[in-house]
């Protein structure tokens, strides 16, 4: 079973009174475009960790069975304290996790199955990272023999510090989609 954890707890600081992830994107709230790429690909469950307007931002879901929210109550401590509200919950039957950001609608269905296809076609590795153009981008999928090392995290690090640790298990994959670098945080990012 492939999981996906999608943090959509953040306050949008850099937004001026705006929540980034409800903002309309090509006519849809941002955080739908994410949901829907993720929920077209070969996942087989959506963990939406929330926190920020919590009750509004789920308004704007449209219901799913592969879909479960939860609540992040710590979300001002940092996205380390969503992974681990996500992780604390994943299905007993996971092999592997993604990480995503629901502020990242440009990263395709096809994205996603890549990094599976490529974590079960090189199983010695657990972290299966997307690069472009030589940069570490989203989303990043674990196995599930890294969750230990993941509920570790604190702060507002995601699993950079991980990943650099753990060079040996990662498997790096060369993505020609610029979606997998840009995140929505400011204003002007919605002219993308």
């Amino acid at each position: 079973m492939i999981s996906a954890i999608l943090l959509a707890a953040g306050q949008s600081k850099r937004m001026v009174d705006e929540n980034k992830l409800l903002k309309k994107y090509k006519g849809l709230p941002l955080i739908k475009h994410s949901i829907q790429n993720i929920l077209n690909s070969s996942i087989d469950e959506l963990i939406i960790v929330l926190g920020h307007q919590k009750e509004v931002i789920k308004k704007n879901i449209e219901t799913n069975k592969k879909i479960k929210f939860l609540y992040n109550p710590n979300f001002k401590n940092g996205i380390a304290s969503s992974i681990k509200v996500g992780l604390s919950n994943l299905n007993k039957d996971t092999e592997a996790f993604f990480i995503c950001l629901g502020d990242m609608p440009n990263v395709s269905k096809d994205i996603y199955n890549k990094l599976i296809k490529e974590k079960f076609k090189n199983k010695d590795k657990e972290i299966y990272v997307p690069f472009y153009e030589g940069k570490q981008a989203n989303p990043i999928l674990f196995s599930i023999s890294m969750r230990q090392k993941l509920q570790e995290i604190e702060g507002d690090i995601g699993a950079r510090k991980i990943i650099a640790d753990n060079e040996e298990k990662v498997s790096k994959l060369t993505i020609k989609e610029k979606g997998i670098i840009i995140d929505f945080n400011k204003i002007d990012d919605f002219e993308f």
